[in-house]
């Protein structure tokens, strides 16, 4: 038998009669551009079926993201909630230098209490909290509500089953000095080979106290897990980790970016673009497929000079045409360097390249024609975003303990739609790559004879069936239905 109707559900719970409460969704995500975007995409969404949504936000996260929600028109609410931890913008984790870390994860667990007076007010009542996955302290305010707490995972499904795992079965990867490589389980013949720095162990070392088991514990009693991902991309890891959590319910809702169709919502989704028109006006002027887009994330960690240095004449001489999107931690040496200096401006003069100052509206650069691959440090944002416009990856992880390396792993290893620039040589530091290898890399994706072009078909199709999830009748489509009307009130 099928699942009942959501009216049979509410009269054999003796709601018979009574009007029903429109699905409301209460979203706490982490205060970083990595995770209220996917977030907020989220919200939109759900808001598109019928739901209403609420997002909490720090001001300077708030001010970030309300024209985007004022330019979409839906039925999504902002909660601001200062931060008193910090001021002067430094509310949101991408301005935050790693020394405060733990201090700032210990401010935003004190906004439990004012979050749970404010959300017990709202009307109409609260049905659903959708915490990031990082804030465990949003497991007792759903309890005081009464309501379910949702888990919500800017990753994939790959990612976060082996985190699982690297607790589960290899802790030591958690641990400093943990070198060697070692194999963990992912599913029943699968081993996933990593070493430590490679591992996903999120909030797990020493200085984050508990935690990473603060934050398994309020997992542990959650309704389930959003994911930003599709189900065709992953379905065993899906299932596996549904598994895992015995048997949580994973709904994979994604590629939410997929909501934005417009190029003017597109540019809306992040800061103000420092990216002008005369900047697509050159990718016009370009041949199909052939630019790079370089974008290395919002937090990325800086780059030592001369790994700076080696990127930039490996693009330089690559023969490839190319966009760099240059990371902020990187604009201090990027506007004393004369070498640097010089070489953006014979790429500008010769039009092979050009290097981007400040947030870049990746959506609208990734549809374009022109680009052939995204050279990226694989946030799961940006590969999912490659994914739907069909384009290969270049990858290039440096954020030791996050998700990228693992990410990394499922884009070339797994789906075979990316190579990496990083040595085989495990006694190398990932960290390090040479301009060959960089030039190797970009002409692998970028033409690479048959290989390449069999990798450039798998992307191809994973982009349309990532559209088709989206679509009335698809797998993810059909998951933020499940989600509206199951917690329709």
């Amino acid at each position: 038998m099928g699942k009942p109707a959501a009216g049979e559900e509410l009269a054999a719970a003796g709601y018979e009669g009574k009007q029903q409460q429109r699905a409301h969704f209460v979203f706490i995500p982490l205060m970083a551009q990595g995770h209220v975007i996917p977030s907020l995409d989220t919200a939109l969404l759900l808001a598109s079926q019928g739901a209403v949504c609420s997002m909490v936000a720090t001001p300077w996260t708030a001010a970030r993201i309300r024209p985007c929600i004022e330019q979409c028109g839906l039925e999504v609410r902002l909660l601001e909630f200062p931060l008193e931890y910090v001021s002067d913008g430094a509310d949101n984790l991408d301005n935050i230098p790693p020394e405060r870390v733990v201090g700032y994860f210990q401010a935003v667990a004190l906004l439990q209490a004012p979050i749970q007076e404010r959300l017990g007010k709202l009307e109409p009542r609260v049905s659903c909290i959708v915490s990031d996955f990082s804030h465990p302290w949003t497991a007792p305010v759903a309890a005081a509500l009464g309501v379910p707490r949702i888990s919500f995972f800017p990753m994939c499904a790959f990612c976060a089953l082996s985190e699982h795992n690297v607790h589960e079965y290899n802790k030591c990867l958690c641990s400093p000095g943990s070198e060697e490589v070692v194999a963990v389980p992912l599913l029943d013949a699968t081993l996933l080979e990593m070493r430590r720095v490679e591992a996903p162990c999120f909030f797990r070392h020493a200085s984050m106290g508990t935690l990473g088991e603060d934050i398994q514990r309020a997992h542990s009693q959650g309704a389930g897990m959003i994911f930003n991902s599709f189900l065709e991309l992953e379905p065993d890891y899906v299932r596996g980790l549904s598994s895992a959590w015995g048997g949580k319910k994973v709904w994979t809702v994604g590629p939410v970016s997929l909501h934005h169709q417009l190029a003017a919502a597109t540019t809306c989704r992040g800061e103000e673009a420092s990216m002008d028109d005369d900047c697509l006006q050159w990718l016009d002027g370009k041949e199909p497929g052939s630019v790079v887009y370089v974008s290395f994330g919002t937090i990325a960690p800086k780059m030592e000079p001369e790994m700076l240095l080696e990127l930039a004449r490996a693009l330089e001489t690559s023969g490839h045409p190319f966009i760099w999107a240059l990371s902020k931690a990187d604009h201090p040496f990027a506007e004393t360097s004369q070498e640097l200096q010089e070489l953006e401006a014979r790429v500008a003069a010769s039009g092979g390249g050009r290097i981007v100052r400040g947030w870049v509206p990746q959506l609208l650069i990734l549809s374009h024609a022109a680009v052939g691959c995204l050279f990226t440090h694989s946030g799961w944002n940006s590969v999912m975003e490659a994914i739907t416009a069909g384009k290969p990856a270049v990858t290039w992880p440096r954020l030791i303990g996050s998700d990228h390396f693992v990410n990394e792993k499922f884009t070339v290893e797994v789906l075979r739609i990316g190579v990496s620039v990083r040595p085989e040589d495990p006694h190398i530091q990932p960290v390090e790559v040479r301009r060959e290898a960089i030039q190797a890399a970009l002409t692998a994706v970028l033409e690479g004879g048959d290989e390449g072009q069999e990798r450039r078909n798998r992307v191809r199709d994973l982009s349309l069936k990532a559209k088709a999830a989206m679509q009335p009748g698809g797998s993810s489509h059909a998951n933020l239905s499940d989600l509206v009307q199951r917690f329709t009130i």
